[in-house]
């Protein structure tokens, strides 16, 4: 197996339910007390069920001291990437550095029209993440000359200022969109497959052969020769908190192992 030298990131994945915001809200702060790294949050912003996805990470921002906030992915069709660029590293600024950005390329493309986005096809969809990311890239860098111009198929941006700085690492929710990424998420199946162990949930002894092979990323290497793996692995559990230990504990314990040296892996021990 690949190892592309990420640090290994678990965490929950939180419903917005609008109709109880105190619960997700406390499951959130629960994340944080039990340890996990990270607490994330599926975005729809035409789905008038869910919280807004952005307003509840800023507010949660406010509410936790140490876990890491993520869309998990961020709707790409309906967030404009300068200003999501610029929410992204205000935020992330704000938090003491504990904000991540994932993207998502867009699948419910009815609700999306509907909402004023533009319906494309699942090819111009990862074409338009490409884009998005070079001008979200861009707009973090800051100390270079000169207004952002990227002139593309889905997007056009003649010379927005840059800035704030943000360097993050960010990725997409799967392998198939991640190219340009820093990494992508996986769910537990794809955790229990890369640990070689049975998945709760996971669709008994076949799941993990199943996950194996779906969470192959088809496009490894890129940016500073880090970018491309998956290093992040969100819990889809009712309870957040409850992780699939012994798959963690086999990812994490291969990864220390096939690493030299001390500081390379960092996986919190769960505290009740």
């Amino acid at each position: 197996m690949t190892d592309y030298g990420h640090e290994l990131i678990f965490g929950s994945f939180l419903t917005p339910d609008a109709r109880h915001p105190e619960q997700v809200v406390a499951l959130a702060k629960l994340c944080e007390q039990v340890g996990l790294d990270l607490a994330t949050f599926q975005d729809h912003p035409y789905q008038p069920g869910f919280l807004d996805t952005w307003t509840l990470m800023s507010y949660l921002a406010a509410a936790t001291s140490r876990i890491r906030l993520t869309g998990n992915v961020l709707n790409l069709p309906l967030r404009q990437p300068v200003v999501l660029a610029r929410s992204v590293a205000s935020l992330d600024v704000l938090s003491g550095g504990r904000v991540e950005l994932g993207l998502g390329a867009g699948a419910f493309w009815e609700a999306i029209e509907a909402n004023g986005g533009r319906r494309l096809t699942p090819g111009q969809a990862v074409d338009a993440l490409d884009e998005a990311i070079r001008i979200i890239r861009e707009v973090w860098a800051a100390d270079r000359r000169g207004g952002v111009r990227v002139d593309g198929v889905h997007y056009r941006v003649a010379g927005a200022k840059r800035g704030p700085p943000r360097r993050t690492r960010w990725g997409s929710g799967s392998a198939r969109t991640s190219r340009g990424c820093c990494g992508w998420s996986a769910g537990r199946g794809r955790l229990a497959a890369v640990a070689g162990v049975p998945a709760e949930g996971a669709g008994g002894a076949g799941g993990p052969q199943r996950a194996r092979g779906r969470g192959r990323p088809r496009r490894p290497g890129g940016i500073h020769g880090r970018c491309g793996g998956c290093s992040t692995f969100p819990g889809g559990s009712p309870d957040p908190v409850r992780l699939p230990d012994r798959a963690t504990r086999a990812v994490g314990g291969g990864v220390g192992r096939s690493r030299p040296g001390p500081g390379h892996l960092r996986v919190h021990p769960r505290r009740r």
